[in-house]
């Protein structure tokens, strides 16, 4: 299942996150995070110190073997050169397997030992300096969901991103990558705010959308955020001095979650499985299409010089039926 954390910054999302990481690894389920904030802070939140955090591989900086890996034998693209963020998998295509070793986990994986099990993360990388005035954060998650177009998992194997604040998301076709999204949203009217947009632009896509009430502290809260978000509301989240520990460095062993949390993580965990019996591989593709051919006409063909939707394969539909592994 891939599962997106948004909401609007410091709502608490890549704390959350990172709790649902540590819950899924404590089960033994296979996972794969994935940092793709502009703040990279989930690293830390799993334990990571500052070094092994700022060492980890940036996704962008490995585009160009992500993009020559996943083209594969395809014959509808010539050059990986001419392969953009929104670039569908066609016959030939090499497709990404959570389980699996391959040559894009080992430039841009990193495994990390969790107290129970462990985990893939990957990192899209921070927003540099020499970024400022010549780029957008769009082109570093451009890596992510090319990756996310030629991914094949199944019921029993999670990537968990978390995105960037806000709505940025809805730039790209990134926001419909995903099985299930749980926003964050604070008891306020700037909480539920993102919320709204997300609800907005989600819409006509299909986009399975819970809410998380995140810092929540009695009922007048959780009464807040039902008139606000409705029934999309799941599960709301309180203080916890298991996280206060861990913000210091200092986690206790997860097992000691406080038992209240540990329950809305097991919420959030039957919410995405439960989104499994709708998954619909060809709206998924057709989808990943759309958004390819708006990106093409709208700056891709002008950049590559190429035409990009001669990349489409028509007769193609991923599906995790094609979750069997090819020679890298």
């Amino acid at each position: 299942m891939k599962i997106a954390f948004v909401g609007k910054g410091g709502s608490g999302k890549t704390t959350l996150s990172s709790l649902f990481i540590r819950h899924l690894a404590a089960a033994g389920a296979p996972v794969v995070a994935v940092d793709a904030d502009i703040n990279q802070h989930l690293g830390a939140a799993l334990g990571l110190s500052d070094d092994e955090a700022a060492a980890l591989p940036a996704m962008g900086a490995h585009l160009p073997l992500i993009k020559e890996y996943l083209r594969g034998s395809n014959p509808r693209i010539t050059s990986s050169d001419t392969m953009i963020k929104t670039t569908p998998p066609g016959e030939g295509s090499r497709l990404l397997r959570v389980r699996e070793e391959n040559p894009v986990y080992e430039a841009c994986a990193r495994s990390v030992p969790l107290d129970d099990g462990g985990i893939r993360l990957m990192a899209t990388g921070p927003f540099t300096e020499s970024d400022l005035g010549v780029a957008c954060y769009h082109s570093k998650v451009g890596a992510v969901e090319l990756c996310l177009n030629h991914l094949v998992d199944g019921a029993d194997e999670y990537v968990v991103v978390d995105m960037t604040a806000g709505s940025d998301s809805f730039a790209s076709g990134l926001f419909t990558r995903f099985d299930m999204t749980f926003l964050v949203a604070e008891p306020t009217r700037k909480g539920v705010s993102v919320y709204r947009q997300y609800k907005e632009y989600a819409r006509d896509f299909g986009v399975a959308l819970r809410v998380v009430g995140n810092k929540v502290q009695g009922a007048d809260d959780v009464e807040f955020l039902r008139a606000e978000v409705g029934d999309d509301l799941l599960v709301t989240v309180g203080h916890s001095d298991w996280v206060r520990s861990m913000e210091k460095g200092r986690p206790p062993r997860f097992e000691l979650l406080e038992a209240a949390n540990r329950m809305a993580l097991q919420a959030l965990q039957n919410a995405a499985d439960d989104s499994y019996a709708h998954r619909d591989w060809e709206r998924y593709t057709r989808q990943m299409v759309h958004f390819h051919l708006k990106n093409a006409e709208s700056w891709g063909n002008a950049k590559t010089g190429a035409d990009l939707a001669a990349q489409v394969d028509p007769g193609f539909v991923l599906d995790e039926r094609l979750a069997v592994p090819q020679p890298s």
